[in-house]
């Protein structure tokens, strides 16, 4: 159980906590005072977004070296870190809406949750740990001033602002989650 302990607070683990339960207060919070249009993913998306990036602060160690010569499987481990990150991410926000305030279905918050901490661990793997938060970001602001989706491209483009069980929402998270996953797990994060 130590080693959990101390993987946790070498991945700042609990600073990310923190900022992924003050994001989805916030973001309660201002569901809460009734400003927002009913239905709007904006609001839930941003929430989202922000916990996945703060996640993303622990895809990258303190010492890429010494994280390459362990004597552990790091593959396994940094899938399950990905997974678990994305399924803490969605949690507090079920959680928080729990509360009283609906912002998103279980089924929007499962898959933007998995496909932003995708586009994470994608940026982790291709840009490093300090920088994996770059790649969601740029995704969800092209999406909040992306042009109406009526086309296939640009359905896909803003894949995190489609209602529940649109194909091409669906799938681009899937793809996403599963891609991002892989590459983290196998490559590492980049030096």
């Amino acid at each position: 159980m130590r080693w959990l302990t101390l993987y946790a607070r070498s991945r700042q683990v609990p600073a990310s906590l923190a900022a992924v339960l003050i994001s989805a207060v916030t973001g309660w919070s201002l569901a809460r005072d009734g400003s927002g249009v009913p239905g709007d993913p904006r609001l839930p998306v941003l929430v989202l977004a922000t916990g996945a990036m703060a996640a993303s602060i622990g895809l990258g160690g303190q010492d890429l070296a010494l994280d390459r010569t362990a004597a552990i499987r790091w593959v396994p481990r940094r899938a399950a870190h990905v997974l678990l990150c994305g399924a803490v991410v969605g949690t507090v926000l079920l959680t928080v809406q729990a509360m009283g305030e609906d912002m998103a279905t279980t089924a929007f918050v499962v898959r933007d949750s998995a496909g932003l901490m995708g586009l994470v661990a994608l940026g982790a793997a291709l840009w490093g740990g300090p920088y994996a938060w770059t790649l969601p970001f740029a995704w969800l602001s092209f999406s909040f001033f992306a042009p109406p989706p009526t086309s296939a491209p640009m359905r896909v483009v803003s894949w995190m602002l489609l209602p529940p069980g649109t194909a091409a929402g669906t799938w681009t998270a899937l793809v996403l989650a599963a891609a991002g996953t892989a590459a983290y797990a196998v490559a590492g994060p980049r030096r």
